[in-house]
């Protein structure tokens, strides 16, 4: 298990060893999704926000 900080808050992370580059996580502590960036290092940024379509 390897951890990371979140962006956000600044709390600890667990993520699992198996995580792909684009997963998105999400802090406990704050609720904020973050995208796994790179992963050697492991690195996670704030996760884009999804628009809504609105079936166009």
């Amino acid at each position: 298990m390897n951890q990371v900080e979140c962006v956000e808050c600044g709390a600890a992370l667990s993520v699992p060893d198996n995580v792909m580059r684009g997963e998105i996580l999400v802090c406990q502590d704050c609720g904020t999704e973050l995208e796994v960036t790179e992963l050697d290092p492991l690195t996670v940024d704030l996760a884009p926000l999804e628009m809504e379509d609105w079936g166009e």
